[in-house]
Formats: C-alpha cells, structure tokens, sequence
C-alpha cells in the first residue's frame, strides 16, 4: 500500500485515474524531469535521473492496477484464479502467489493475519478466492513458461 500511495502521490491522484489522463500526466511529469534537460555536473541533474526512473515505474505500476486495465483483463484473470496454486511469498503487506498457468499476480494490503490464515488453510485457492482474490489491489507481475 505504500508504494501505491507513494506513486500516487507522485502523479497527484487523489482517486481512480483514467488512462488518458494518467498518461497526459507522465508526460507532462517526463518532460519536466527528463534527464537531458539539465548539465552534466549539475546538482539537479542526478536528481533528475533517479527522479525520471521513479517517474516511469510508477506510470508503469498505476497502468497495472488501473480499473480500466483490470476490466480488459478480467477474463484472463478469472480463468487464473480458478488454476490451482503453486507457489507464494508475504513480504509487508504484499501477497505474491503463482499459479500453475504461469501467471503470478501480487495483492496488496494483505496482512500477516491474513497471510497465515491462508497458509493454514487445507484448500488455499478456496480461501484465497473468498478473502483475497476479489478483495484486494492486485496487478500481474508476470507470466512464466511452464514446462510440463
């Protein structure tokens, strides 16, 4: 969730943001902060590097969890969430679980509570469906080749 507030914050959205308008925005973002602008040896210029990185992973990750990019998906999602489990990570308040199509996906905001409950669980993809799944952010992370 900090990472989420904090990229937010760098965009200045206070709610949901549309993709045109994020967009708009990280141009508007690069252009002021581009490395480029600013002379070798100039103290903004190293700023401006690490500020321009920041700038594009945190367009990157608000595209992944914008409403209008979970609606696209969704289907790809629901067929994922019906595989069965196979591999998962809590670290803060970040689920990352990977599933036996290939995809993992990370949720936010799952406490540990939570976390050892599902881990407790003897049917992880039931009680993640009821608890996790449709409740909390999640984004893709990525989509691995399974070997059989």
């Amino acid at each position: 969730m900090k990472r989420i507030n904090e990229y937010k914050k760098l965009f200045g959205i206070e709610q949901d943001m549309s993709l045109k308008t994020l967009k708009s925005t990280y141009r508007e973002l690069v252009k002021e902060w581009h490395p480029d602008k600013f002379q070798i040896g100039d103290s903004l210029a190293t700023e401006a590097e690490l500020k321009s990185r920041q700038i594009i992973d945190g367009y990157h990750f608000l595209v992944s969890i914008a409403p209008e990019t979970k609606a696209n998906n969704l289907e790809a999602y629901n067929e994922t969430i019906n595989s069965p489990i196979i591999d998962w990570h809590h670290k803060g308040l970040v689920l990352e679980v990977t599933f036996l199509d290939g995809n993992t996906y990370e949720f936010f905001g799952v406490s540990k509570a939570l976390f050892v409950k599902f881990c407790q669980s003897d049917k992880l993809s039931r009680f993640a469906k009821r608890n996790i799944f449709n409740t909390y952010t999640y984004r893709k992370i990525k989509k691995s080749e399974v070997e059989a």
